[in-house]
């Protein structure tokens, strides 16, 4: 087969995420020659985050899904990939995999479902009917992928995934952008912070109740109020939307402390950003296999994760980032005064080699291009047979 293999990714929406981003490395960094790409977005498509996609050949979809169940939905992702005709479908966590029959139907030869974590929805995986869900779809997809240790221990134990077709990839990393700050670094555009008057607090990530932004906003309300030594240099910059913004707005002005947060919005300049900060919040009450932790950790910045999901088993449990309880305001505000205070201490450049060594870009490419390439293994037997 000489032409590209075409892939479509399908999501829940494509917009400012992790697993998102996943879909944006992919679609930059497997070889033109070999693979193209289609986005579809089963609710809608933010045109900012898209345009991260440096090729011109993308083509993103939204179906713009109403509330309630997506049946309605059914005979228009059939319609789409019959006329698109993908070798591949790579479905991304439960929503997308509600879609595999269709794909199954339309003839789609590979069909590829990730897992990437969990929602407040099933955290942990406990929830059962979404087990059962997954059990119900599991025979329309071939090939499973994990992103974190306890998705593919879900998959194999509690979906019945056999392990000839369950792959762990972890997100990678593009270690060249995500690059320790340099002297010689220009702030980002609309920066409202000062470096070396402050010391500035960051968090990058939705405002939605998984990643528990509010944990992080008490903890600094804390902090600062406490008067404690230091704390009169310390700011906040969150980054990202969500619909927790406005409880954190209203949060933030009763504290009266808006002029020591800012809340930036969606930005498409990460790396330049987390190099702005001087410690970096991961207060998510579920992970898979963090981006934007692993992002920091390039970054080579102090880190504070909460103790859930993949997030120890990212740090070394300890090693590389300390970690805090999710749902203990009081402990994340003792552990930031700590690390303030190790601020002259800290050499974190062995978490950044550490994500070099096992998270680098190049290398959770070749996974994904070895995971999409069983499409032309099933052309080739599928002519032979026929």
């Amino acid at each position: 087969m000489n032409n590209p293999i075409h892939v479509v990714h399908l999501v829940y929406r494509f917009a400012t995420g992790g697993l998102e981003n996943v879909i944006v490395q992919l679609a930059n960094g497997l070889p033109s020659t070999e693979f193209r790409h289609t986005i579809m977005a089963i609710s809608e498509a933010d045109a900012t985050f898209a345009a991260r996609i440096t090729r011109s050949d993308v083509e993103v979809i939204a179906l713009h899904k109403p509330p309630g169940q997506p049946f309605k939905l059914y005979p228009q992702v059939y319609r789409l990939l019959k006329k698109l005709k993908p070798d591949v479908l790579h479905s991304c966590n439960l929503a997308a995999m509600e879609f595999s029959p269709m794909a199954a139907l339309a003839g789609v030869p590979l069909r590829v479902h990730a897992e990437h974590g969990w929602d407040v929805g099933e955290l942990g995986g406990q929830n059962s009917r979404y087990r059962f869900l997954r059990r119900l779809y599991k025979p329309f997809v071939h090939e499973f992928i994990a992103v974190a240790e306890p998705q593919r221990d879900y998959l194999k134990n509690s979906i019945g995934v056999s392990l000839e077709h369950l792959h762990f990839i972890p997100n990678g990393v593009d270690t060249e952008r995500f690059r320790p700050r340099q002297d010689n670094d220009a702030p980002p555009v609309g920066f409202p912070f000062r470096r070396g008057e402050h010391w500035v607090i960051g968090m990058v990530g939705r405002l939605a109740p998984v990643k528990n932004p509010l944990l992080l906003v008490e903890a600094f309300v804390q902090l600062v109020t406490s008067r404690a030594p230091g704390t009169e240099r310390m700011r906040l910059a969150m980054v990202g939307e969500g619909p927790l913004h406005d409880q954190i707005v209203k949060r933030i002005q009763m504290a009266g402390l808006s002029e020591q947060v800012w809340l930036a919005g969606v930005r498409s300049d990460i790396p330049e950003l987390l190099r702005a900060m001087d410690c970096f919040v991961l207060p998510s009450l579920s992970e898979a296999t963090s981006c934007t932790l692993q992002e920091a950790m390039a970054t080579a910045l102090p880190i504070i994760a909460t103790q859930v999901g993949g997030n120890a088993a990212l740090l070394e449990n300890g090693r590389y980032g300390a970690l805090a309880p999710s749902e203990d305001a009081s402990a994340l505000a003792a552990e930031l005064l700590k690390q303030y205070g190790q601020q002259a201490e800290g050499d974190h450049l062995a978490a950044r080699e550490s994500i070099i060594q096992r998270y680098g870009l190049p290398a959770v490419l070749a996974r994904y291009s070895a995971v999409f390439g069983c499409a032309v293994q099933r052309q080739l037997q599928h002519a032979h047979s026929a």
